[in-house]
């Protein structure tokens, strides 16, 4: 029985030879980067089929897509930081 502070795991268990820690980090910057432009996808989408112009277009990526710019400022801000 192997002794580790996780009950349940082994003491280097991975998935595909990836560590918990490289996947978690995988799908924080690859899997929240496709998400995004998924969700820029589907706003200019919106514009585009509501026929909002130039200027409703602007307005909607503006408010919609406001969220995902302090997530990625918060990012930015940590990196310079090195926190």
């Amino acid at each position: 029985m192997p002794t580790n502070s996780r009950p349940g795991t082994w003491p280097h268990s991975n998935m595909l030879g990836l560590t918990e820690e490289r996947v978690t980090e995988i799908g924080m910057t690859w899997g929240l980067t496709f998400f995004i432009g998924f969700m820029l996808f589907i706003i200019w989408d919106l514009a585009r089929k509501s026929k909002a112009g130039r200027f409703g277009t602007f307005v909607l990526f503006f408010v919609l897509a406001f969220g995902m710019l302090g997530f990625i400022a918060k990012t930015v801000i940590q990196w310079l930081l090195d926190i």
